[in-house]
């Protein structure tokens, strides 16, 4: 590979990884609410992901009394937006 090939390929480079770093900085804040550290969430604190989500409909349905949206996404993905609080996981 000749010079000039290698710093048209290190140019490209460079503008695709300022591109990505620009379009991550604008991003929009994080809106979504997370897990509470109360007595009801605790217990989910100290279990894997996918454990934890399996709970969240015994409390979180319409037939518990705590709806979820109708435009919410799938239900069975809980903790991928809803993290836990950063002070206690």
């Amino acid at each position: 590979m000749n010079r000039k090939k290698a710093t048209i390929y290190n140019v490209l480079f460079l503008v695709a990884a300022a591109a990505i770093l620009i379009f991550l900085w604008m991003a929009p804040p994080e809106t979504t609410k997370k897990v509470p550290f109360d007595q009801d969430h605790r217990p989910f604190y100290n279990m894997p992901k996918k454990e934890a989500e399996k709970q969240c409909t015994k409390c979180h349905s319409k037939e518990a009394g705590m709806p979820l949206p109708k435009d919410h996404p799938p239900k069975y993905r809980c903790l991928f937006c809803h993290k836990k609080t950063k002070s206690h996981s």
